[in-house]
């Protein structure tokens, strides 16, 4: 396990660094800059302002500057948030969108695995149907689609709840829901599928010749095989959803790390593109270990090389 753990420790590494470099190349090739957006700025003010960041030395001296503050554990400074650090940014945003993204993580595990498991048990009939054609419609409709659909059933048609911001729990409810909708259906559709495929195993079939109750072939023998698949799809779901859904945050104007990373690309601040790239991939690659290990507790006959 030791080994295995540095090892991985070691590729994390190499791999945030091919985003990083990836991310400085592309950044600059996209035209314009963080200081065409302000008011007629004279040439000088540009010179100026391109001096204080360092954007007017040769892109190689640039990337490998960035790189040394980045191992230090600085990413610098925002260039239109003047006076606030990247990392401040940063985990002030992921703040907020961790909270969001938690809840609908939970929601999605805690209404997706339930229902997985009763369509599959109920397969073939009504019920499993019902499950089967919520669950493909919640995979097909966006984010975007149900937060719009609810934004205008919940907030203007009946009047129920608050549009934007995050000051009561009732501003929670439909970001929750739009961000939960699809894992939930997704995860359902996995569910079931996993947990027929284990249904037809041989020692399911021994387990039932031999009278075990319908409870503890789910719980002890089937569940814990079937949910395997389920947990992979965990990791990349939990780092997207906490560090922060694009469009659901800017639907409900949620101050959290996807609002601000949007306006990062809209306003050039390149610094702050640098940073949440590469924070995002790190929460990746962490998640991903997170699974791995996961595999291991969940089923010990599991070999992490």
């Amino acid at each position: 396990m030791a080994r295995y753990l540095v090892k991985r420790v070691l590729l994390a590494i190499v791999t945030v660094w091919l985003v990083a470099t990836l991310t400085f190349s592309l950044m600059f090739m996209v035209p314009g800059g963080p200081f065409l957006a302000e008011k007629a700025p004279s040439q000088a003010t540009i010179e100026a302002l391109n001096k204080k960041y360092g954007l007017d030395q040769p892109k190689i001296v640039q990337y490998k500057n960035y790189m040394v503050n980045l191992a230090k554990g600085d990413m610098g400074v925002s260039i239109k948030q003047r006076g606030r650090t990247v990392k401040d940014l940063i985990f002030t945003g992921f703040k907020v969108s961790a909270r969001v993204g938690g809840m609908a993580v939970l929601v999605a595990v805690c209404i997706g695995v339930p229902l997985g498991c009763i369509a599959a048990l109920n397969r073939g009939k009504w019920l499993d149907n019902l499950i089967v054609i919520i669950a493909t419609c919640g995979v097909a409709v966006p984010a975007f689609v149900v937060g719009t659909v609810l934004m205008v059933i919940l907030s203007v048609k009946l009047n129920l709840l608050p549009t934007y911001g995050l000051t009561s729990w009732k501003h929670y409810i439909m970001p929750v829901i739009s961000l939960a909708f699809y894992p939930t259906s997704y995860i359902t559709r996995l569910m079931r599928s996993s947990m027929l495929e284990v249904m037809g195993q041989d020692y399911i079939r021994t387990a039932r010749s031999k009278g075990v109750s319908q409870a503890v072939m789910l719980f002890k023998h089937a569940l814990r095989n079937a949910i395997l698949p389920v947990v992979t799809y965990l990791g990349p779901l939990i780092a997207y959803t906490v560090t922060g859904s694009f469009v659901v945050e800017k639907i409900f104007t949620i101050p959290g790390l996807g609002n601000a990373f949007i306006s990062s690309i809209t306003g050039r601040d390149y610094t702050m593109i640098m940073g949440t790239t590469i924070f995002l991939a790190t929460i990746v690659i962490f998640m991903n270990l997170v699974v791995d290990i996961a595999y291991k507790i969940i089923d010990p006959r599991i070999q992490l090389k």
